[in-house]
C-alpha cells in the first residue's frame, strides 16, 4: 500500500512505524561504511558526536527522558555490533604511542643508541651460531666463536713466548 492510499488519520503512524524500522537499519548500514572507509577512529568520533546530540536534544513528548535512554541504547548497540565485524578497518596505532621515552628522530643518535644497547647486551647468554652455505669450487674450514677464541689465545701465548726468550 502506497503512501497516496492510506487513510489520512494513519500517515503519522504509519511514518513512525517506517522511522522506527528503518532508522536503526540506516544508521547500521552508514556505521558499518564508515568503519570500512575511515576505521575506529571516525566511528568513535560519530559515536560521541550522536551521544552528544541526543543529550542535548529537547524531546516535549511526554516520556522524553525514556526515548533518550532508547536513541543512547539504539547508538551504542549498533555502533558496538559494527566495530565487530570483520570487514571493519581497523586503524594504525599510532607511533607516539609506541615510542620509547627519550628515542631521537636523528639518524645518527639512533645509530648510537643501538649500538649503545647492543654493547649493554654483550656478552650475550647465547654464543652468535656459525651459519654456512653451500659454495661451489672447494670446502673452507668453518670456524666457531669458541674456535676463534682459542686461536686467539694460543697466538697471544706464542707472542709472549717469543717475547720471554
Amino acid at each position: 500500500m502506497s503512501v497516496h492510499r492510506l487513510h489520512p488519520e494513519h500517515i503519522d503512524e504509519a511514518r513512525m512505524h517506517a522511522y522506527s524500522t528503518f532508522a536503526p537499519l540506516l544508521i547500521h548500514s552508514l556505521a558499518q561504511r564508515l568503519a570500512r572507509q575511515q576505521g575506529m577512529r571516525e566511528l568513535d568520533k560519530l559515536e560521541a558526536s550522536l551521544l552528544r546530540l541526543i543529550e542535548e536534544t529537547d524531546v516535549a513528548a511526554p516520556h522524553g527522558e525514556a526515548m533518550k535512554e532508547f536513541a543512547v541504547e539504539l547508538v551504542v548497540s549498533t555502533l558496538r555490533n559494527v566495530r565487530e565485524l570483520p570487514d571493519a578497518k581497523h586503524d594504525v596505532e599510532e607511533i607516539d604511542d609506541r615510542r620509547a621515552q627519550g628515542r631521537s628522530e636523528i639518524a645518527e643518535t639512533l645509530e648510537e643508541q643501538l649500538q649503545s644497547g647492543l654493547e649493554d647486551t654483550f656478552p650475550a647468554s647465547d654464543p652468535p651460531a656459525v651459519v654456512s652455505t653451500a659454495i661451489t669450487g672447494g670446502s673452507k674450514e668453518i670456524v666457531g666463536t669458541d674456535e676463534v677464541l682459542r686461536r686467539k689465545k694460543e697466538a697471544a701465548r706464542r707472542e709472549q713466548e717469543q717475547r720471554s726468550k
